[in-house]
């Protein structure tokens, strides 16, 4: 054999890797997204911190400077009316106090679900892929993008999510193992979290679909790995997060790489849902997983002004520190060189052992 196992995902995108750099809100931005075109992945753009404006402008500036496949990721969340919340304040009054300020009522929810204006948006641009977490958008909204040409790429955490995300016609489904940093996917029945391999080879098994593994990949034996149990292609986001292109603050870089990156928690703290993340000093005072925290996005709210005093002070006490389990085995490096040497090294691994 001299290539990559299965086709199906490069086949799909056309481009030259079966890798997606994960599109991860906060951390990537247009210059992740051109570095990783260039090393031969999908580049990613997460839209759910953004306005159509703001997509529409980050947009051609990738295709400006890249040539290449581009995905741009949505959420597909419910955004309740805020709730009551003062028991969560009242868990963070101590914090409040240590870091003398006032317990600000704080903004609106950053996060927006996908909606009539971000369908639009893509029906302009015309991206080759769409990605949503948290489900799919409503059924006409849906069709919409399917309509436009886009592939269509569903995050399923469980084998019975990957078989509604296929029953309503995605391309493709990202598999989303425990072990992936960031905000779980879950949309069906609550959080009920499976292991990737596991994950993967359950997919492969009952449905025709290409399936990208995520979770806790960082080199080019997680990938290889991967590909083996049945996956077309694999999603990476934490040893993107390394890369000078990836827009994450010192203290949450200077954790990659070491062993405080080999402990990693699923914490709903910093927005109300499940996400895995380094430890810090919230988690260490109050546990990763409280009832008190308001449900997604509002725990963020009450959040902000602690995090905003901490960042100012070049701290990550309050600020979400995303990251998965393999984020002790990252290596800092130019994220197109990082692409490269993914797939080159995935590949002289599958060809090995086929030799």
């Amino acid at each position: 054999m001299s290539g990559w196992p299965d086709y199906r995902f490069s086949e799909l995108l056309g481009s030259r890797l079966p890798i997606v750099a994960a599109p991860m809100a906060g951390a990537a931005g247009v210059e992740l997204a051109v570095a990783a075109i260039r090393g031969g992945a999908v580049g990613s753009l997460p839209c759910a911190m953004l306005t159509p404006d703001e997509v529409r402008a980050q947009v051609a500036e990738v295709r400006r400077q890249a040539g290449g496949p581009i995905n741009l990721n949505f959420f597909c969340h419910h955004v309740a009316e805020p709730p009551d919340d003062r028991e969560w304040r009242e868990l963070l009054a101590p914090h409040y106090a240590r870091e003398s300020i006032e317990a600000a009522a704080g903004g609106a929810p950053s996060r927006r679900p996908f909606d009539e204006a971000m369908c639009a948006l893509v029906e302009e641009v015309g991206p080759e892929l769409v990605s949503f977490h948290f489900g799919l958008p409503d059924e006409s909204l849906l069709q919409r993008i399917v309509a436009a040409g886009p592939r269509i790429l569903g995050n399923a955490t469980t084998p019975q999510e990957a078989a509604l995300l296929a029953s309503r016609g995605c391309d493709a489904i990202v598999a989303q193992g425990f072990e992936a940093g960031g905000h779980s996917g879950y949309f069906a029945d609550g959080y009920r979290p499976v292991g990737l391999f596991a994950l993967v080879r359950q997919i492969v098994r009952t449905l025709p679909l290409p399936v990208i593994a995520a979770g806790g990949i960082v080199d080019g034996e997680g990938i290889a790995a991967a590909m083996l149990l049945g996956a077309s292609a694999v999603q990476i986001g934490t040893a993107y997060l390394a890369t000078p292109e990836s827009r994450i603050a010192a203290p949450h870089r200077a954790k990659l790489g070491t062993l405080h990156g080999a402990e990693t928690v699923v914490t709903n703290l910093f927005s109300g849902r499940e996400a895995r993340g380094l430890r810090n000093r919230l988690i260490d005072a109050e546990g990763a997983i409280r009832a008190e925290a308001p449900p997604f996005p509002h725990a963020s709210t009450a959040l902000a002004p602690l995090r905003a005093a901490a960042e100012a002070d070049g701290r990550g006490d309050y600020s979400p520190m995303w990251a998965g389990q393999a984020a002790a085995l990252v290596e800092a490096s130019g994220a197109r060189e990082l692409t490269e040497r993914l797939g080159r090294d995935a590949l002289a691994l599958l060809n090995r052992r086929t030799e």
